[in-house]
């Protein structure tokens, strides 16, 4: 079954916690258990110090001197009154009086008695610096337990005179123990529950915009641009949507620039060729006069350039898409590239009068960049510039030399470029002019290869203008260090 990615989060963040307080408990539980029965060994050997003195002092001050077995019997009830009171003062212990063979004398409560059949119990009766073991003494005992044994001697002959054993619970914990586990399970529970609540909707919180944009994007695929993420707050979630937001945004633009230049492209295949049909067939059936037919051919052939143009700037975007246009950059003499261009425009400037300014520093500004490729860009500024400029406006062209860029600026004085149309001028497929009333022949690429060409050139293109008044657009290009033999640039294709 397929998990979600609430679903995974949720599940590893509880693991991650569950695995988490296991750790803290087993911790804090080995830790309370090991000082606690540190605590017990620590009762266990005070006690057994204090009755081996209690019963050494009494039995070296015994008058007169007698069997160890015998002193014991005569004080047996004195000896198992402490023994039994001391066994229960701090912490139940289990105490045994025995002799060195293991008999036991005296043990608390008069619980045990017969001999300790224990080997390893045995050998440690006759030790002298004593033991300490974790057995059941032979199954003496019900469980084994933490078992301290101290032999004491007496007179000059170090004999053993018998052994105390001491039996303290080792191992389990006690009540305060399984309190304070039982305290931290608790906590924890509750813990886990408070992180599941917050970790459900801080989850929830984080996975719903990817849910969203699931669903946005399914829609994308439908042709659908017009769903939206909600953004909530500042964070990289809201970053995302916003991110989100501004490439469905690109995208329904790009549509309906795409479905534009399709409708411009097919008017301007759809038109030319209309025309040559019309004429061609004309002079084919005698409709045309034969003195006329000169003309129309010449029609004819300016329809067929017009179609070429169009081509040419389709393969020429493809080209440059697909990275098969190569540029070579070579220092050239801008300058004279702008009169060059300027010139070719004279005709167009003439009929509308156009006042006309070029400024340039010097004589020769040598850039580095593609010749070819920078004299396609240049045209195509200039003659937008030309053709939407108004009957006896300004038109200029400057060339300024600011430290390792050389800037190029063409101006006009004419009907603008709209606000909301400057951030969309150098997009593909874009056109301003969608009456079509002074741009009859363009589908809203020029620019848009101008961009292209500019950006594989590592330059700068730029505009700026005021709806009405006028339009200037701004080409930087890298100077060129040193001398170039110059040549003239190549006619605009």
């Amino acid at each position: 079954m397929k998990k979600s990615i609430f679903t995974k989060y949720i599940s590893a963040f509880l693991l991650i916690i569950f695995i988490s307080f296991f750790i803290l408990i087993l911790i804090i539980s080995s830790m309370t258990i090991r000082s606690e029965n540190t605590q017990k060994q620590t009762i266990a050997q005070n006690t057994a110090a204090y009755i081996t003195e209690y019963l050494i002092s009494e039995y070296s001050s015994s008058i007169p001197p007698m069997d160890f077995e015998k002193f014991v019997s005569l004080r047996l009830s004195d000896i198992s009154n402490m023994i039994n009171i001391l066994s229960k003062n701090a912490e139940k212990m289990t105490i045994f009086l025995t002799t060195p063979e293991g008999r036991i004398l005296i043990s608390t409560d008069n619980i045990y008695t017969g001999t300790i059949s224990d080997e390893q119990i045995r050998e440690a009766l006759t030790t002298k610096q004593g033991s300490q073991l974790y057995t059941d003494m032979g199954g003496l005992l019900d469980r084994k337990y933490g078992v301290l044994i101290t032999p004491f001697q007496y007179g000059l002959t170090e004999s053993f005179a018998g052994a105390l054993i001491v039996c303290y619970s080792a191992g389990t914990p006690n009540a305060l123990t399984v309190n304070t586990v039982q305290t931290i399970v608790l906590a924890s529970l509750w813990v886990m529950i408070a992180s599941f609540v917050a970790v459900y909707f801080i989850t929830e919180k984080i996975v719903s915009p990817i849910k969203q944009m699931t669903y946005a994007t399914r829609n994308f695929a439908k042709g659908k641009f017009d769903v939206k993420i909600p953004v909530v707050g500042e964070d990289e979630i809201a970053e995302l949507a916003t991110a989100f937001n501004s490439m469905a945004d690109s995208l329904a633009n790009y549509e309906y620039t795409r479905s534009s230049f399709l409708a411009n492209v097919s008017h301007d295949l759809r038109t030319p060729m209309t025309s040559i049909a019309g004429f061609i067939d004309g002079i084919l059936e005698g409709a045309i006069p034969p003195e006329k037919q000169s003309y129309y051919l010449g029609v004819i052939g300016q329809e067929v350039k017009r179609l070429s143009r169009l081509v040419s700037s389709l393969l020429d975007i493809s080209r440059m898409e697909s990275g098969n246009r190569k540029f070579e950059k070579a220092p050239f003499d801008i300058c004279e590239m702008a009169r060059i261009i300027l010139l070719s425009f004279e005709a167009k400037i003439d009929a509308k009068k156009l006042d006309v300014e070029f400024d340039a520093p010097d004589d020769r500004l040598l850039v580095y960049s593609d010749k070819d490729a920078i004299n396609q860009v240049l045209y195509n500024i200039c003659d937008n510039a030309v053709k939407f400029s108004k009957e006896g406006g300004k038109y200029r062209i400057s060339i300024q030399d600011e430290q390792n860029k050389v800037v190029v600026k063409v101006y006009n004085e004419g009907i603008g470029i709209p606000a909301e149309d400057l951030p969309h001028v150098f997009d593909r497929f874009y056109k301003g002019d969608k009456s079509r009333g002074l741009d009859k022949t363009g589908v809203g690429l020029g620019l848009y290869i101008c961009k292209t060409i500019m950006d594989n050139l590592g330059e700068d293109i730029s505009v700026s203008s005021r709806q009405g008044e006028y339009c200037e657009f701004t080409i930087k290009l890298s100077k060129a260090k040193g001398k170039a033999q110059l040549s003239q640039p190549h006619a605009p294709s």
